[in-house]
């Protein structure tokens, strides 16, 4: 019988129940890559974090219940949490190595900061589906990446939309609204992932990576704070340094178990 770590944890967040849940599993070895999304899919959070330690600091992937994905701001924060909080790791910085290249996540108290490349974007006219779906019919400026970012006048529009999830294309119609902020905030946002178990994404640090060069350029800024307006909500330290990002946040830690593998469930 092969038992695994499991956390569940509260990302961009200091207490329960806000910011974005990400499960982490601490793995001795790799499993095979079936198993690994087969387990996603049992704990159906937006991600599941796998982790293995190295000589030279930790290999890190992502999967949500549909694919594996290049990148994740909030689990890569969750696990950080586990590893520093959970397995007392002493070192200031840890070192991940991912399908996104090398990532770091530096501890200063209880905020975390994850070093992340920026996610690049260019001008692009929205499908015309996609804006139906969300609802919107005017919008200030947009551009496509990874996915789509959409400027749109102010935060309570941001607020009020009210996508029809099930007419956006997953994968195609991934997409952050955004506004510029109003008070404490340099802006806001929202994201939402069509064909997710979690649809609406309650924090993104992947988006992140794009919004932050973006209002960075238009506000004159390198250094913002951002808020992401989901149920559950975030707030993320935004820092622009070139063609790095960097997003600090907090987390908290809900829940801490073991998972039962037969080997023969493994494939052993």
């Amino acid at each position: 019988m092969r038992e695994i770590d499991i956390y569940l944890v509260d990302a961009f967040s200091e207490r329960p129940f806000e910011g974005n849940a990400a499960a982490v599993c601490v793995l001795e070895s790799w499993l095979p890559d079936a198993i690994l999304l087969k387990m996603a899919q049992q704990h159906n959070q937006s991600e599941t974090a796998f982790v293995v330690q190295q000589p030279s600091g930790f290999a890190l992937r992502w999967f949500t219940t549909r694919q594996e994905v290049n990148l994740c701001g909030h689990a890569t924060l969750a696990t950080a949490h586990v590893i520093f909080q959970q397995l007392h790791y002493p070192e200031r910085t840890i070192r991940f190595e991912t399908a996104s290249g090398q990532l770091t996540v530096t501890r200063d108290g209880e905020w975390l900061t994850l070093d992340f490349p920026v996610g690049e974007t260019q001008p692009a006219t929205p499908p015309a589906e996609m804006l139906a779906a969300l609802g919107i019919t005017e919008y200030l400026n947009a551009r496509k990446g990874r996915a789509w970012v959409i400027e749109l006048e102010n935060r309570q529009q941001v607020e009020a939309v009210t996508p029809n999830i099930s007419a956006m294309i997953p994968d195609e119609h991934k997409v952050a609204i955004t506004a510029r902020g109003d008070g404490a905030y340099d802006f806001v946002s929202r994201f939402f992932s069509p064909g997710e178990a979690v649809w609406e994404d309650p924090v993104t640090g992947s988006s992140h990576t794009m919004l932050i060069p973006y209002w960075g350029e238009k506000l004159g800024k390198t250094q913002m704070l951002a808020r992401q307006v989901s149920a559950r909500g975030g707030d993320v330290r935004c820092e622009w340094q070139g063609n790095r990002v960097l997003m600090g946040g907090k987390a908290s830690l809900y829940l801490k178990g073991t998972l039962y593998f037969p080997e023969v469930t493994l494939g052993r």
